[in-house]
């Protein structure tokens, strides 16, 4: 796995937390599929710390030069995700995170907290 992946998401880890993102976790699907090498799974609590949260991350990782490829869910903001191409950043609401399930439906991947990412 390229350094790069694990710096995209620790600065987007970061830009999330500067804007209280709750329950930060990290999935590294690098060994089950293709699409990317992590998922990165936040909540937040209301509409407007949603998108600033996604503000954030887009911001701070465009100014290290990694360019969003796309952004869905942005104008409801109870499910925001952000591709980054081997990062992917998951943004949603507490009810939408519990229906969606990421973390199960990726269980295959290594679960992981933000501390963990090396």
């Amino acid at each position: 796995m390229e350094q790069t992946s694990i710096q995209m998401a620790k600065l987007a880890i970061q830009a999330m937390e500067d804007k209280k993102a709750e329950d930060i976790k990290v999935i590294d699907i690098s060994e089950v599929s293709v699409i990317a090498d992590y998922f990165l799974i936040a909540g937040g609590t209301n509409p407007n710390q949603i998108r600033a949260m996604c503000d954030n991350v887009q911001e701070v990782l465009g100014r290290a030069g990694y360019d969003c490829r796309q952004i869905e869910g942005y104008d409801t903001a109870n499910w925001v995700l952000m591709d980054f191409g081997d990062v992917i950043v998951h943004i949603f609401d507490k009810e939408n995170r519990l229906l969606f399930d990421l973390e199960r439906i990726w269980r295959d991947g290594k679960i992981m907290s933000a501390d963990e990412l090396q």
